[in-house]
Order: C-alpha cells, then structure tokens, then sequence
C-alpha cells in the first residue's frame, strides 16, 4: 500500500516532464545550422537579430525568451536562430557568401532587437523591429507558426479574433 502514493506521486511528477522537455528543445542556431534545420523540419525560421550592447536586446532575452509559454512555442514550431548584426562570421543566404553583418544589412535591419521570420525554405516572410512584450509577441508567433500570415489572414482580423489589441 505504501508503494502506491510513491506510484501516484511518480506519475504527478512525470507529468511535469513535458515542460522541462521543451524547454530542452529551445536551442539557439546559428545561421547554417538553423536554415538547414529547418528545411528538414519543415519550419520557418524565427532570427534574433541583435547586437553584444543593445541593452533592448538583452531586455528582449529576459523578458521574452525567458517565458516558458513562448519557448515552448517556439520550440514545437520554429527554428529559432540568433544572428549577430555586427559579427564577421560567415554566412550563406540563396547562394551567397555574406558576413552576418552583411545578411543584416541585406534583411534591412537597422534598430535592434529585430526579429526576422522565414519560411522553412529560408525565403523572407517578415521583419519585425524592436522590443515586443510577451503577450504581444505570442500573438506575432502564433499569427506567422500556425500559418496564419501564409494563408492570408489579415494582421487585424487576426489580432482582433483573439482577443488581443493591436501591437
């Protein structure tokens, strides 16, 4: 008899699992990596365009990516990259050979943080500039990871569907 509480409290327990294994799912890619991940995946791409001293950035880290509802959805839906603006690593991007600062650049990213959305093919779908609050980038990553953007659905009727206000 005493084994079954120990029973009980296991499979609590065990139920926890789940969340600590997504969040174990939610890594950082580099740009290679991330683009080849996600054409095998066959998910878009979520780029974290930032810089060592944006202090936005690091606010965006903490406060954001931080939140297990947003790992965790991250993690079932995207690939999620972190892309230097100002590194000289090298990069590839439809054939070329670029610096990540130079890729960037071509994406047209000029404040930070800004978050950059790919399809799984790594064809651009979307810049979004600067610190989003959680609520608000949890309405971003739904509209573009459930398919939303691609099928047409105005941003609008999208936010207002659900209840959110407009970013």
């Amino acid at each position: 008899m005493k084994r079954l509480p120990l029973l009980i409290a296991a499979l609590l327990l065990a139920g926890l699992a789940p969340a600590a294994g997504a969040e174990s799912r939610f890594v950082w890619r580099g740009w290679d990596e991330g683009l080849k991940e996600a054409r095998r995946t066959n998910r878009p791409v979520l780029v974290d365009v930032y810089t060592d001293w944006c202090g936005w950035c690091k606010r965006m880290d903490r406060d954001v990516y931080s939140r297990a509802d947003v790992r965790d959805y991250l993690a079932n839906h995207f690939v999620v990259v972190k892309l230097n603006a100002e590194a000289q690593d090298g990069v590839q991007y439809e054939g070329q050979d670029l610096t990540a600062a130079g890729l960037a650049e071509q994406f047209r990213v000029t404040g930070y943080p800004t978050t950059v959305f790919l399809k799984s093919s790594s064809s651009h779908l979307i810049n979004v500039p600067g610190y989003v609050p959680a609520d608000r980038f949890m309405l971003v990553l739904r509209y573009i990871g459930d398919g939303h953007m691609e099928k047409g659905v105005e941003w609008e009727s999208f936010v207002k569907a659900n209840g959110g206000k407009q970013p």
